[in-house]
């Protein structure tokens, strides 16, 4: 150990054995300085990320309570909670028309099985089909149904989820966006001073109650309820009423403007449009899905 006063290297000891300073002293001194040379600093950037997922799950849960409060108020008060809603409500009119969007494909998904079940019955109830049949036919026509019932179609045939329920809903929400967009430009030409957000917002609102239709039949399909398609229908055709419902709810700048039976009538004609382009999509996935069933040898085996 070298002496500090000196210089001196010591063997040991607690003296220099050519100054007699004290080298214990100094032996502490550079352990207490080497300690805190490499005492661990806190790291503020594990602070940091520890907080960042309790900040999420704050918001999330912020916007999830706010929007059931809304979508709760919605369906009790809804001429009112329409009429108070303004911009701040953005989020939660997008929500809903999120859902509304969603809803259709994953009931269509859900249900196809029964819908096809009633379109088959449907058939075979016309008197023209329902006069040829012998009692044996029927009995066999009923045991048929009964049967695809029992059978999870859906692995035979692999009717993907994502692939359906995601394509055939962005294409709902673009429609929906259409029928938005042409209902706030007829406003607009009717006179009407509005943000876009706050017309969002009211629009949005007012689709609180088809959206619940929807939520109905969707929950009705998953427990294999054949009246699910009567909310599924009440709901998709409770968009026309949206509409004059919105219009009318924002008061005109003016005499000037456009009727608003004539707007109304405007974006009836979009929503017709647009509801043909969807329709035409499920027909598309209705063609691939019976193709599927004709092509499966899994399926034919069953019959």
């Amino acid at each position: 150990m070298n002496c500090s006063n000196c210089g001196h290297l010591n063997d040991g000891g607690k003296f220099c054995v050519k100054c007699g300073h004290k080298l214990q002293e100094e032996a502490a001194v550079s352990q207490t300085a080497a300690a805190s040379e490499y005492q661990p600093q806190p790291q503020p950037q594990t602070a940091y990320t520890s907080q960042q997922p309790n900040q999420r799950v704050r918001l999330a849960k912020k916007v999830s309570k706010s929007f059931f409060s809304y979508f709760a108020e919605g369906i009790k008060n809804p001429t009112a909670t329409a009429h108070a809603a303004g911009e701040s409500q953005f989020v939660n009119a997008l929500i809903t028309v999120i859902l509304y969007a969603l809803s259709i494909p994953i009931m269509l998904y859900v249900g196809w099985k029964l819908l096809l079940i009633q379109f088959v019955r449907s058939m075979f109830k016309l008197p023209v089909i329902s006069a040829e049949m012998d009692p044996s036919d029927i009995e066999e026509f009923n045991m048929g149904i009964n049967f695809i019932k029992a059978t999870d179609i859906n692995s035979i045939i692999h009717f993907n989820f994502t692939d359906f329920v995601f394509k055939q809903g962005i294409l709902i929400f673009i429609g929906l966006a259409v029928i938005i967009g042409a209902t706030y430009i007829a406003a607009k030409f009717g006179k009407v001073d509005v943000s876009f957000k706050e017309f969002f917002s009211r629009f949005g609102t007012f689709m609180i109650i088809p959206t619940a239709l929807l939520l109905i039949g969707l929950v009705l399909a998953f427990l294999h309820v054949e009246y699910f398609s009567y909310f599924m229908n009440f709901g998709l055709l409770s968009i026309f009423l949206v509409v004059p419902f919105t219009i009318a709810s924002f008061k005109q700048n003016g005499t000037n403007g456009l009727d608003r039976i004539y707007s109304t009538l405007i974006v009836y004609v979009v929503i017709t449009i647009v509801l043909t382009f969807i329709a035409n999509g499920l027909g598309e996935e209705a063609k691939t899905i019976i193709t599927r069933m004709g092509n499966s040898s899994e399926l034919n085996d069953l019959f």
